[in-house]
């Protein structure tokens, strides 16, 4: 199992995201606070930021773009992956 595997999400109000993990851990992505530059610039409109879709684990929108989820389990959890425990 792939801790940062993500099997659940919920897009919320607000540019934040609901996830929950293989490992069972779960929390809200906030990217609020996010520079929507370059290839991420359609996300800055909350309606496509919406198209957000779970695809094999990971985050994706239908420009292909995606969000590292060991890097959404890092904010969540407040773990490195591969960081020892």
């Amino acid at each position: 199992m792939i801790a940062w595997h993500i099997t659940s999400l919920q897009v919320l109000p607000g540019f934040r995201l609901e996830v929950e993990f293989a490992d069972g851990n779960r929390g809200i992505v906030d990217m609020s606070k996010d520079d929507f530059d370059g290839v991420f610039e359609p996300l800055a409109d909350e309606a496509y930021f919406a198209l957000a879709i779970l695809q094999d684990g990971v985050v994706v929108w239908p420009n292909g773009v995606d969000i590292a989820p060991d890097a959404m389990y890092a904010e969540v959890t407040g773990k490195l992956v591969g960081a020892a425990a």
